[in-house]
């Protein structure tokens, strides 16, 4: 049984490119969301064992949109995928309970790696 990945990226590249890192994997891609606002409303109805979260998006911002569901899916499996990887950004991440955080560009391993970390 695969674990149902929801990506939440205003990037359709980000898109396939996280499709084809998880290629052949226990993972699949099952839902995708171009803004916070849109993962927000779709969460419930995805049903998504892990969500990949990116930051910077256009109308609210990616961590805003992760503490807003974690706050009514407490159990959700956030992992933040960004290019904005400062400390105060990780901090923030950590502190509002995201379960990770992957350095875009990203590499399959590294993903993989995380996500196992989220999941546990």
């Amino acid at each position: 049984m695969s674990r149902r990945v929801m990506v939440v990226d205003d990037s359709r590249l980000v898109r396939v490119q996280l499709e084809d890192a998880l290629k052949g994997t226990d993972y699949e891609v099952t839902a995708y969301c171009r803004s916070g606002e849109e993962a927000i409303e779709q969460y419930a109805a995805a049903a998504p064992d892990l969500v990949t979260m990116d930051i910077i998006m256009q109308g609210m911002d990616g961590l805003d949109a992760a503490e807003a569901i974690l706050k009514d899916h407490p159990d959700a499996r956030i992992v933040m995928v960004s290019s904005l990887a400062y400390d105060d950004t990780f901090e923030r991440a950590k502190a509002i309970g995201a379960r990770g955080f992957v350095d875009k560009p990203f590499h399959r391993e590294q993903l993989l790696k995380v996500f196992g970390e989220a999941l546990s």
